[in-house]
């Protein structure tokens, strides 16, 4: 399970964060598309283990999904595909082009000094 390793990397960096801005983290999010690699429920179960000891602990860690996108190369429109099958939803073609799906991305950290007051930080 890689995801494992996946998640304590983004904890280590979110901790370094956290300690450069003297502040707690409240939420962590992710965006994560379904060529990245990366099984979002398996990054979900890691993340208690990942994160325990350190400052993200309390931390909740949202995980948005991004869909497949792709370009085709021969109507020029871009449009939604499925992951195993990407071809132009206008014209059928399979000469397309991907635009996203295979990010893992740290989208935001939210931060907060004191129980009152938040940053979100992006």
């Amino acid at each position: 399970m890689h995801e494992l390793s996946v998640c304590q990397e983004i904890v280590m960096q979110v901790e370094r964060i956290a300690r450069e801005r003297q502040a707690r983290v409240s939420s962590i999010t992710l965006r994560i598309g379904p060529l990245s690699g990366v099984e979002p429920a398996l990054l979900q179960q890691a993340y208690p283990l990942a994160s325990a000891g350190t400052c993200l602990s309390a931390a909740r860690l949202i995980i948005d999904s991004i869909p497949v996108r792709v370009h085709c190369r021969i109507c020029s429109q871009d449009s939604v595909a499925a992951p195993n099958r990407m071809l132009c939803a206008e014209c059928g073609d399979w000469r397309t082009e991907l635009l996203s799906g295979d990010e893992l991305l740290l989208a935001s950290v939210e931060l907060s000094r004191d129980p009152a007051a938040g940053t979100t930080i992006q």
